[in-house]
């Protein structure tokens, strides 16, 4: 078994709407059947008993390698915890060649999962052992390593709830939630609201209790020292228990609380020190330690914080005890987990010795052993749920602490015998004010029932009904797809739209081009809707990133899909059949929202069969109003799009908008067949996102379809008085189209400049020169410098054989060289004389052409 390609397919895509790896699996011919393998399911379920069935609901009766390795990666990652449910291996063309899919929850552990899935199979192959327990390790810690933890993961979880997309912009917790101009940030339990100067005052200390004093908050008092004689002198001054921390500190670090003799302060200024150069030295508050969560104006969540502790058994030591806690698997060393081990560090063995004990002690069977004085549970305290018990003034001390600092998602520590009363009522008081608080402790907490918070924190962010998206128009088909990206953005942006496009010319940010070349591919489609002045999305989706990655998107308002031909790029990617592209094409209108459109040409069967595949609703459009299709549709008081004479109608049961042809630029007065559909699907487009029919008119007169606004798509000069037509056109269903055009335009003498693409089949090749030669008088046939694969002159022969039945062309010449070939056309050329150039280079071909007609 050889895999010899594998794909990492980021959004939905040809097999579903699950991210997934996609595999090309080569068997010999006896793995083509592990039937043919004496004993190696039975060795395969010895290494790997979870490995569930092989043989899946609507498999082909011989079940090969690529089915056992397909079951081995997905049963693998399901055992390591992820929640992974599908995949899928078919059989290609290629006798023993199949494409194995497999869904993923984070890229890279379904990437070790093929591997280790491989290593699985080949085990089972040469009957040698598989060490399943490391594997499944091995997968549980990169999951943990690179999944989002409890907080950032929460916050996530209720946003999908509430429909808004997101998108991880690091391997760390910064998300991106929305798209364009309606986008917003988090890190972890930070928001884009959040100010960087609130985070600056929750870092300082004594500048949080200074403002908070201010205000009326009780806090304890207390000073900054920077030597350990001066917080001896300091906790004399405060003549109580004190409390020792970093000035600037967080989770933790560097805490000790309850200390009163010159040695305690002495060892906990040394520890804190490490953690900053100021320390704070302030007076203990008895009483327990709670953490109230305040996201916006609200209280949402409240937690009371237990220290690490352990329960002495009279016989194990108190380093044994600690360590049979920590073997709990809900503790971790991290925050990926809901409890985090204890730590056996200076401050734990100084709590330590405060009673009496060292590490090696057994105390005596039920005493309470304390590790810590605080109760943080980075350091492996405990969490109990008392937000049901928070007095409503104690509430709103802890709302007004986070006002005066200014967070927005605050946590907000406090030490006091009892949530049920007044701070001022039992001496308590706000000992710290956090930024980017932990969410752990309310989602999941020791003891008690968990919170919405993250809910609570998107809520916050987003009002109800705002899910963060903006309008996404999706552009597939063989041919048109360009055009129709270019006038719907066009379309849009006469809205006030700031319209992002991507097409195969470049990528359009408010009709500024910021990236060149064919930007057609879903990472195209990312940037676009990762950027923050977008109002708007209209994306040229081609066949190539759908198989490569999928969608750059979850889903979308408005798919619209031109039509299917022969000759687009069939015969890659085990694509053999137009009925194999139009699944390709079809992934588009899988994804249209349920509210939203799929725009479809009823007069293609391939295309309008997509119809039942959409959530949302449909509008045809087609030049024939009484197609089958369209008269049903409309008839069902749906929506369809039509000719109608002079006029292109669009239609919802007996209510008609006619667009006059001759206000359309485009068609040039409804002549060119093809161009009239283009605009009936863009018009289909943004009627589907209720644009304004007055918009749409302006909007269609003012859309030119010339080198700046359409370069390559029917573009038209005056060379010495002959009518020369460049376009990009490059498979027979275009050029069918394009000759059909050209014979609306009266012209003495036809000629056409032509090559191949080198990575098309032989016959979409002939079939372009079997077109032309019964509409063009000349025919220049040319070779580019890049033949894609194929020997030198082999596309020209193919181009030659297609001429030999032409029934009009008359003369052919073949020139190495596309603006040779160009330039040998304009020779040629005489009043009257049309010429159709099909370039390749278009921006280079283009300018050529732009400069021969300036010289005149």
């Amino acid at each position: 078994m050889d895999v010899s390609r594998i794909r990492v397919l980021r959004g939905p895509n040809l097999w579903s709407r699950h991210t997934a790896i996609e595999a090309i699996v080569s068997c010999t011919e006896t793995e083509c059947a592990i039937e043919g393998l004496p004993g190696f399911e039975v060795r395969l379920r010895a290494r790997f008993p979870h490995i569930g069935s092989l043989h899946p609901a609507g498999a082909a009766k011989a079940i090969s390698m690529a089915h056992a390795l397909e079951a081995a990666a997905l049963a693998l990652q399901s055992q390591a915890g992820c929640p992974v449910t599908f995949s899928r291996t078919v059989p290609t063309i290629e006798t023993g060649v199949y494409q194995v899919i497999v869904e993923y929850s984070e890229e890279s552990v379904g990437r070790l999962a093929f591997e280790l899935a491989q290593q699985l199979c080949l085990a089972a192959v040469e009957d040698t052992p598989f060490d399943l327990a490391d594997a499944l390790k091995r997968l549980r810690d990169e999951d943990e390593d690179i999944r989002l933890g409890p907080s950032t993961g929460s916050i996530v979880t209720a946003a999908l709830k509430r429909g808004i997309p997101f998108r991880r912009l690091t391997q760390g917790s910064m998300v991106q939630f929305g798209w364009g101009s309606r986008q917003k940030r988090i890190q972890a339990a930070e928001t884009s609201a959040t100010s960087a100067i609130a985070e600056s005052i929750a870092q300082d200390k004594e500048l949080t209790k200074m403002l908070l004093h201010a205000a009326g908050v009780p806090v304890p008092i207390g000073r900054v020292v920077e030597t350990a004689e001066d917080a001896w002198a300091a906790a004399q001054e405060i003549a109580a228990p004190v409390v020792i921390k970093p000035r600037d500190g967080n989770q933790g670090k560097g805490v000790a609380v309850n200390i009163s003799t010159k040695e305690q302060i002495t060892a906990a200024f040394n520890a804190a020190v490490r953690i900053s150069d100021e320390i704070i030295v302030e007076r203990y508050l008895p009483g327990h330690d709670y953490r109230l969560l305040v996201i916006g104006k609200n209280l949402v969540a409240a937690a009371r914080r237990d220290p690490p502790q352990v329960i002495g058994d009279g016989v194990h030591t108190i380093r044994q005890l600690v360590d049979k806690v920590n073997s709990d698997p809900l503790r971790g060393d991290g925050h990926a987990t809901s409890l985090t081990k204890i730590r056996f560090d200076d401050i734990a063995l100084a709590t330590l010795s405060k009673q009496n004990f060292d590490a090696e002690s057994i105390p005596p069977q039920g005493a309470r052993v304390v590790l810590r004085n605080n109760a943080n549970l980075s350091t492996g305290g405990t969490a109990t749920d008392v937000t049901d018990d928070v007095h409503p003034e104690l509430a709103a001390r802890a709302v007004a602490a986070a006002q005066m600092v200014g967070l927005d998602i605050c946590g907000v520590d406090i030490v006091c015998n009892s949530v049920h009363k007044p701070l001022e009522e039992q001496e308590g008081g706000i000992v710290e004010v956090n930024a980017a608080p932990g969410l752990r402790m309310h989602l999941s907490p020791s003891y008690g029932k968990g919170r919405a918070v993250g809910e609570a924190i998107i809520n916050t962010m987003f009002e109800d009904g705002d899910d963060g998206r903006i309008p996404v128009v999706a552009v597939a088909g063989t041919n048109g797809k360009t055009t129709t990206v270019r006038l719907i953005t066009h379309l849009l942006a006469q809205q006030g739209l700031r319209v992002g496009m991507t097409n195969t010319d470049g990528v359009y940010i408010d009709k500024q081009r910021i990236d060149t070349g064919d930007c057609s591919g879903p990472r195209s489609a990312r940037n676009v809707l990762f950027h923050p002045d977008v109002d708007a999305a209209v994306l040229e989706t081609a066949r190539g990133g759908v198989l490569r990655e999928g969608l750059g998107f979850d889903r979308c308002n408005v798919a619209v899909v031109t039509n299917i031909g022969m000759g687009d790029h069939l015969g890659l990617s085990y694509i053999s059949t137009v009925e194999d592209l139009a699944v390709v094409k079809r992934v588009i209108v899988e994804n249209v929202a349920p509210t939203g459109y799929a725009v479809l040409n009823a007069a293609d069967p391939m295309v309008s069969n997509m119809a039942q595949s959409c959530p949302g609703e449909v509008i045809f459009f087609a030049l024939d109003p009484l197609h089958p299709i369209m008269a049903t549709h409309r008839a069902q008081g749906r929506r369809v799009v039509y000719r109608d004479g002079n006029d292109i109608v669009a239609a919802q049961g007996a209510q008609e908008v006619r667009l006059a042809l001759k206000d359309i630029p485009l068609t040039r007065n409804g002549g060119i067949g093809f161009q009239v559909e283009n605009t009936m699907a863009s018009v289909a487009a943004v009627w589907a996102l209720n644009q304004d029919w007055d918009v749409v008119r302006a909007g269609l007169r003012s859309f030119i379809s010339d080198v700046g606004t359409a370069p390559g798509r029917f573009n038209l000069f005056d060379y010495r008085g002959a009518t020369l037509i460049a376009d990009y056109g490059h498979n027979p269903d275009a050029i069918n189209a394009l000759v059909k055009a050209v014979e609306s335009i009266p012209a003495k003498r036809r000629s056409v400049v032509i090559s191949g693409a080198g990575d098309r089949r032989d016959i979409d090749i002939r079939q372009q020169t079997e077109i032309l030669g019964d509409a063009f008088d000349q025919v220049i046939l040319y070779q580019d410098q890049c033949q894609r694969g194929r020997a030198d002159g082999e596309v020209l022969g193919l181009l030659r054989a297609g001429l030999e039945n032409a029934s009009r062309t008359k003369e052919t010449k073949e020139i190495y060289g596309e603006f040779l070939a160009i330039d040998t056309a304009l020779a040629s050329l005489a009043e009257g004389d049309l010429c159709l150039i099909l370039i390749d280079q278009v921006e280079e071909a283009l300018a050529h052409i732009a400069k021969r007609v300036a010289e005149g």
